[in-house]
């Protein structure tokens, strides 16, 4: 038979979903597994926006609608939009998709041609670096630091421009470690990116998910010439527990905008009528749910951080968004626990999962060998059996 697909062939598993199969099937035996692989909030929908769904299926909103979305989202997006960034994008500028990963696939695909390179700072989320090579394009890949609080420089990202450099990816607040930029470190890096006419794909999702009353900033609202060069990519998943709604979207330029509509006229149309007219209601109804899924997230966060750091061998930086953290395992490699030698992350992953029945996520997932990823987008009683494990696991090492 002829030979498949390359790119597709060369596509690696998501480490985050295997790790959360695997606790889906420690559960199903009955074991007492905890699970902090996938991100996704454990809470439920808010009432206001189950509603409106069922009142769509009701008053049966069940066909097909524009390839790029309803106006009635579009109208509800470009809104909340306003009221959070101060920004200013019309229905021909945004382009609804099933997700924001699919957002962030579609625009990868129509910015990119084969041979571009992309600037990736890491740690990066683990679908990004796959992203780019199913584009046929080249991840350049900036290593950052404990030490630069993982945030890329604007020395490194100089040095990683050439020639062939079309974009960067620029994921704020940051999966998988947590951090935000400020505005002034945003400015310097997009002064860059202007000065060298690079896109700049401004993945956003967590920006409603920042702690200690910081700032947020989007890279947009930093002035015409940058917001002429970015798509800003969002969804309702992580701030209104709808990650099963499958509801992403793109905020462009209207030309870009363009070519986006088309990609997802021929791949997969508009996503589902019945989650358009949920996340309508999402963004224009009330916030609150929102503000009390954060203070949740951020009474965790504290908690998780101060006990982790706690525990002798590791450590972690307090994250300021999203609801990861990121645990050092560099004291503890080299080392053995329970009879299990630990090299990378991957052998601290695999062995606290089978000893401690802990489900976490990998370093080496996210371009950052030496840590492991925890969520705590759980509750406060699981986290607190999850430390109580840690402590007890890594008080085992020889």
């Amino acid at each position: 038979m002829k030979e498949l697909s390359r790119i597709a062939s060369a596509i690696a598993p998501s480490k985050t979903l295997a790790i959360n199969n695997l606790y889906k099937q420690l559960k199903a035996e009955g074991k007492d597994a905890l699970g902090f692989g996938v991100g996704e909030p454990d809470f439920n929908t808010p009432e206001h926006i189950k509603a409106a769904g069922i009142r769509a299926i009701e008053e049966n909103q069940t066909r097909y609608t524009a390839a790029s979305g309803t106006q009635e989202l579009k109208e509800a997006i470009c809104q909340r939009m306003q009221e959070d960034f101060g920004l200013t994008y019309t229905p021909a500028e945004i382009a609804v998709a099933s997700g924001a990963k699919h957002s962030l696939y579609i625009a990868l695909q129509c910015l990119l041609n084969p041979g571009d390179e992309v600037i990736l700072p890491a740690p990066y989320w683990v679908s990004y670096i796959e992203m780019i090579r199913m584009c046929g394009a080249v991840p350049v890949v900036i290593n950052t630091t404990h030490e630069e609080d993982f945030k890329v420089t604007p020395e490194k990202l100089r040095a990683a421009v050439t020639g062939r450099t079309k974009a960067i990816i620029l994921n704020n607040p940051s999966n998988p470690t947590g951090m935000i930029y400020s505005r002034e470190e945003l400015q310097a890096l997009c002064d860059i990116c202007v000065e060298n006419d690079l896109y700049i794909v401004a993945d956003e999702i967590y920006y409603c998910l920042v702690y200690d009353h910081k700032p947020f900033t989007s890279v947009a609202s930093l002035g015409d010439e940058v917001r002429a060069r970015t798509v800003l990519v969002n969804g309702v998943s992580k701030a209104y527990a709808m990650t099963g709604w499958r509801i992403g979207y793109s905020a462009a330029p209207a030309h870009i905008t363009k070519i986006i509509s088309n990609y997802v006229g021929h791949s997969t149309a508009a996503p589902s009528t019945i989650s358009q007219a949920a996340a309508a209601e999402a963004f224009r109804g009330s916030q609150e749910s929102v503000y009390q899924m954060r203070e949740a997230f951020e009474q965790r966060r504290n908690y998780m951080v101060e006990r982790m750091n706690a525990i002798a061998h590791v450590s972690c930086l307090k994250p300021e968004g999203a609801f990861y953290v990121m645990m050092n395992l560099q004291e503890i490699f080299g080392h053995t626990i329970r009879g299990h030698k630990i090299e990378t992350s991957e052998d601290f992953a695999s062995a606290f999962v089978q000893e401690e029945m802990v489900a976490t996520v990998p370093g080496s997932a996210f371009g950052a060998d030496q840590y492991i990823r925890w969520s705590y987008a759980t509750d406060m009683d699981t986290i607190r059996k999850a430390m109580d494990r840690l402590e007890r696991f890594v008080a085992d090492m020889k």
